[in-house]
């Protein structure tokens, strides 16, 4: 396995970046703002992602890595909760305004603990590390170019990780019957025991989430 990404990636992610950065200047830092259905659907992927921090962790200070963090909805949830009291969350986004929003909804001197960092890639290392729809648009991206892209980058996001890595794919199982076209509709549905298979490249110990009603699968995959 590689960990270095397709060499044509970066104009795919170019477009994906003005594609987000369009979006939340029209929409605003809503669910809508960065292409979710509806508010409750983003919420519970992130509830279910979250459940990877263990009850003896929830009581004492945790880092966190947010990477596709958006407009820091994810940190929304986290704000008030003891795990950041001393803790510190990192998110990562390719969007700057999305990065823009995110700063200005949870600017440095009210939010200490938090920090939003325009990069496709984790820059500092922490306990968990969070992916939540990032891989999902890819405009009809070959497969291979997409699924090595989407595999580098969590194994980069796993070698900043110290406790659990949990991310969210859409199922391709559940893939609609229509072809892919080259537009924000055009979604990548990741091969659930190919995505578990890679998940166990990674570490021996690892979990699949898939009784929350929507049509994906999430996976943990943790330090032994």
């Amino acid at each position: 396995m590689t960990n270095a990404p397709p060499q044509d990636i970066g104009q795919l992610l170019n477009l994906i970046a003005a594609a987000y950065s369009y979006r939340v200047e029209q929409c605003g830092p809503v669910a809508n703002g960065v292409f979710w259905k509806d508010p409750d659907g983003q919420v519970l992927r992130y509830e279910v992602l979250l459940q990877a921090i263990p009850t003896h962790d929830l009581d004492q200070p945790i880092t966190i890595n947010d990477l596709g963090c958006g407009y820091g909805a994810l940190f929304d949830l986290l704000v008030d909760q003891a795990v950041l009291d001393q803790g510190q969350y990192f998110g990562y986004d390719i969007s700057p305004p999305m990065i823009k929003q995110a700063q200005a909804r949870h600017p440095r001197h009210s939010t200490p603990h938090a920090q939003f960092i325009e990069s496709p890639i984790a820059t500092q290392t922490a306990d968990y590390s969070f992916v939540s729809g990032t891989y999902n648009m890819h405009f009809g991206a070959r497969a291979d170019v997409w699924e090595p892209y989407v595999k580098t980058s969590l194994q980069r996001l796993w070698a900043k990780t110290t406790k659990t890595l949990a991310f969210n794919m859409l199922d391709r199982a559940a893939q609609p019957d229509k072809p892919a076209q080259r537009d924000p509709t055009a979604l990548y549905y990741g091969d659930r025991g190919d995505f578990i298979r890679f998940a166990l490249s990674l570490s021996p110990e690892v979990e699949v989430i898939d009784d929350y009603p929507l049509d994906e699968f999430t996976i943990y995959v943790k330090r032994v």
